[in-house]
Parts: structure tokens; sequence; C-alpha cells
């Protein structure tokens, strides 16, 4: 997997078969994002056991016809490939190395773990060595597209991992995603997820900073949009983000601003861990932090763009 990364474009297809013993997945965290994905793959024929420690995570699931594992040690067991949706690297190390994990399961050998979280590169790393030295394999595979992207199975998946367990993992990929792109060794995948995200946080903070001021100097902010979308001053935020959430007021992406802060944090210590001067990335970093002061963990991460 070292070299040039690459880009591949699935072809989405049914995965029924009678064999299903590579088709029992286990989803682990039933979240906005985690509950999308196992009803994306139990439609494409997989059979899903879920967990979630959340009682009401467990419910939505239920409803949806996804069976529930008691625990993470009991989802591992009931499938040879696990999904992970979890909020931050503690929760992944804490299923996986933690009590009742993965790792202390002395009598499972061969799992195959895909972890979507945005998580830390060397935490993933360092996991994954762990697990090949147990005998099971990781599979970094974070994601852009939130809930909506999940549900459709039109994620885009940044991808680090050895080209084998790649393709193991290929038949739950292709099913989530419209787009892969292959990154590198194990961790890549979390080390282009964090670059993605922070560029993403960097753009709202620029993008609504230049629509006020073309809106204070007597352009409608929908007519600015637009033209800017045929520029080359457009971007991901300006495309979708302002349409969609922003300019209509919706305010629902499903992405929070917790999580958002979350990613800029952990961007800020990957660049001091390679020793690369950030400038922007400061102030970046600075004006997310600062904006706890009037927007909650739980609003929505395009809000920041209301802020003066």
């Amino acid at each position: 997997m070292a070299g040039r990364p690459s880009v591949l474009l699935p072809r989405h297809r049914d995965f029924r078969s009678d064999d299903m013993t590579d088709r029992r997945v286990a989803v682990i965290g039933l979240g906005n994002m985690g509950a999308a994905m196992a009803a994306t793959l139990a439609r494409a024929g997989f059979a899903v056991t879920g967990y979630d420690p959340a009682p009401d995570a467990g419910d939505r699931a239920r409803a949806a016809g996804i069976a529930l594992a008691a625990s993470p040690a009991a989802a591992f067991a009931a499938a040879e490939i696990a999904v992970l949706s979890l909020p931050m690297a503690a929760h992944v190390e804490a299923v996986l190395a933690g009590e009742g994990g993965l790792l202390v399961a002395a009598d499972l050998t061969g799992r195959l773990v895909i972890d979507t979280t945005t998580s830390e590169p060397a935490v993933t790393r360092r996991l994954a060595a762990a697990l090949a030295a147990a005998g099971h394999a990781l599979v970094d595979a974070p994601v852009s597209g939130g809930p909506a992207g999940a549900a459709a199975g039109t994620l885009t998946m940044m991808v680090g991992g050895a080209a084998a367990d790649i393709d193991r993992a290929r038949p739950v990929l292709e099913a989530l995603s419209a787009k892969i792109s292959l990154c590198g060794a194990v961790g890549a995948g979390h080390v282009v997820k964090l670059v993605n995200n922070l560029l993403c946080a960097a753009h709202l903070l620029t993008v609504s900073e230049a629509v006020r001021m073309g809106v204070a100097a007597g352009v409608e902010a929908e007519t600015l949009i637009g033209a800017l979308n045929a520029g080359s001053g457009r971007a991901g935020v300006s495309e979708v983000n302002f349409p969609r959430w922003i300019l209509s007021g919706s305010f629902d992406s499903g992405f929070t601003m917790g999580l958002m802060r979350k990613d800029v944090r952990l961007a800020e210590a990957l660049a001091a861990e390679t020793g690369q001067a950030m400038p922007l990335l400061e102030v970046a970093g600075r004006l997310w932090r600062e904006s706890a002061a009037g927007l909650a963990d739980g609003e929505d991460f395009n809000r920041i763009a209301a802020l003066d």
C-alpha cells in the first residue's frame, strides 16, 4: 500500500449469497452515522448485528430491523468483520483493548476491524499492531458524506491498511460508499480524514467571512454563492454546506460543533507531531475554540457560519 494514493470508483452490487460467512457484519456504535451504515449494509444483503451502550440508539436500530448484541464481545463473536463508528480514539481503544474487548477475547481469531471513526493515526497504528499480533487485522476507513451519505451508501471513504485486508473489506466498503480513496498503510486514512476536516473547518470560516463581505457590499447571499460555485473560489462548503444547511436555515447536517472541535484539535496535534508550522491552522483552531462561548457542542457545526 505504500506509494501514491489511488482512487477507486466501485460498482455497487447486491452482496447476497448462499454462503453468509463473509456476509455477517457487526456495527459497533449506532449513532447517526453507525445506525445509517448498519441499515445500508442490511439493505445490501449483509446479516448485521449492532451494539451501542445507549438504550435509545439500540431501540432505533432494533426498530430498523438490526439485531442487537448485548456487548462488544458478543458483537465480535457474531461476525468476522466489524465496522466501528465511534466518537473518538478513546472509545475505539476501549472496544478493542478494554474489558471485554476484542484483544482480550482469546476464543476469537481472524477478525477484521474496519474503523470509520475520525481517530488519531498514532493510536490506530498501535492498535493495528496489537490486533495483528493477536491474529486480527485493522483497516482505517474514516468517511465523508455525513448521515445522509451513510444512509444512501454514497460515502467517500479514506482507507489505510494492507492490500489483503482492504481486499477482504472491499464488499463492506463498496456497499457503503460511492468513492474509495486508497491512502496508504494503516493509519493513513485517519491522516487524510484529519486533513479533510481541517480544510472543511477552515473553509467554513473563510467562506462565511467572504459571504458577509459580499452581502455588505450589496449582493444577495444566494446570488453570491451561485456565482462563487461557478468560479475558482468554490469549495465543498460553498457547494454543499451553504445551500443545504446554512442559507436554508435548516442546520441539520447531523455533525456537531463538538465533533468538529475535536477534529480540529486532532489536526493541531498532528501538526505538532510532524513539526509543521501552520499559522492558518492556529487561527482556525483558535476561532473554533472561542466559538464555544456562543455555540454549544451539541449545535450543528454549520452554525459557526452565523458567528460574527
